[in-house]
């Protein structure tokens, strides 16, 4: 019969198993922080987008028969394409340190089987979500352009949670529902895609922060 002393190495030996299955299998690298950056990103870009929006309005000129100006609309537009582009590349950035920072710091390679896993599926819905959103644009449906966003970006994290930390199921739970509800509201697009891609990444972000990363050196 074992003793306890044992029993406590052959329970500590698996629990040491465990964790290696799991960093092989998932990438656990994910920093709360990405989260944080990513959303604070949004919040900036959000700020802009709202002020030219009201700017736009404030102006005056031709007003069409559905409510909005034409004059000066395209070139909004585009603004507003440029700065989307603008806001996502600093938020890859940002994320994308934050994460390469927490993996030097524990010792684990960022690019790995579990890192491409998690990449490819992700950027499988990302993608569709992506030609979905243009053929929007091309057709000038403008107003469903935000919740086609959450709820593709929504999904493409439901379909990466199986290959790092299973928390990001939920902030993908969250954002699906927020683009389906979004859906009756088109009007306050802007204030959804805010609430979405920047609140709940910065409430998610200090919640993976406080759960796994505090306190670690």
């Amino acid at each position: 019969m074992d003793s306890p002393s044992q029993r406590d190495q052959s329970l500590e030996t698996l629990q040491d198993i465990r964790r290696m299955m799991e960093r092989s299998s998932r990438f656990i690298s994910l920093s709360g922080l990405s989260g944080v950056s990513a959303g604070i990103c949004a919040l900036i870009g959000a700020f802009v987008a709202h002020k030219w929006i009201l700017e736009y309005y404030a102006v005056g000129g031709y007003v069409s028969r559905h409510g909005y100006m034409v004059e000066g609309e395209h070139d909004l537009k585009w603004r507003l394409i440029f700065l989307a582009a603008a806001v996502l590349a600093a938020a890859l950035l940002s994320s994308t340190w934050f994460t390469w920072r927490k993996a030097r710091r524990n010792n684990l390679p960022v690019w790995d089987l579990s890192s491409k896993k998690l990449l490819i599926n992700m950027f499988i819905p990302l993608v569709a979500g992506g030609f979905f959103v243009l053929g929007l644009m091309y057709h000038t449906d403008w107003d469903y352009v935000a919740p086609t966003c959450l709820v593709f970006y929504g999904l493409a994290l439901v379909n990466a949670s199986k290959f790092t930390l299973s928390d990001i199921r939920y902030l993908g739970f969250l954002e699906i529902i927020l683009g389906c509800v979004s859906m009756y509201y088109l009007h306050w697009g802007l204030y959804f895609w805010t609430l979405g891609f920047g609140v709940l990444h910065i409430i998610y972000g200090l919640i993976m922060w406080w759960k796994y990363e505090r306190g670690v050196q």
